[in-house]
């Protein structure tokens, strides 16, 4: 697979308005492993190669675990998700797949109860820049695999103990 072009160089402000929504993300409230979790569902629905490896990345260096990762495409046949991410993961499905009919009322019920107003918002502007992201990946086939992860300074507090 051949990059077609790096739209950072060619358009840098697109990035920087991409990154702005993502600085809002980082300081929102959700927790990192949850927006891990909702990056890498969304784009594995894209089949964002690119994002995959770097979300995954993301979440391991997190504290994410190999088992959680590798069962997240089946997520509904598995006990190692809890309820709020349950709802977060068909939440990021039904908004990913938006022209498949809409965002039924039912999912919407379902995420209602384990998020505050403000935390569906900002749950949903992290789908809408996930799917932005991964758009922009496969478009101009950014190739995957040289993504390095940053510790999160949690973690690395965690692990000096």
């Amino acid at each position: 697979m051949e990059v077609r072009l790096n739209y950072s160089h060619v358009a840098p402000g697109v990035t920087m308005a991409m990154r702005g929504l993502e600085d809002y993300l980082e300081e929102c409230g959700l927790d990192r492993p949850l927006l891990n979790l909702v990056r890498t569902r969304a784009s594995q629905i894209n089949g964002c190669a690119y994002c995959i490896d770097m979300h995954t990345k993301d979440a391991r260096a997190d504290g994410e675990t190999e088992q959680r990762l590798y069962e997240l495409d089946a997520w509904r046949e598995t006990p190692f998700y809890t309820d709020r991410e349950r709802a977060a993961l068909a939440w990021t499905e039904a908004v990913t797949l938006v022209s498949k009919g809409h965002v039924p009322d039912e999912v919407y019920e379902a995420v209602s109860p384990h998020f505050s107003e403000k935390e569906l918002v900002d749950l949903t502007l992290a789908i809408i820049a996930i799917n932005g992201w991964n758009r922009l990946a496969i478009g101009f086939r950014s190739k995957p695999g040289s993504y390095q992860a940053k510790r999160n300074a949690q973690v690395s507090k965690i692990a000096t103990r």
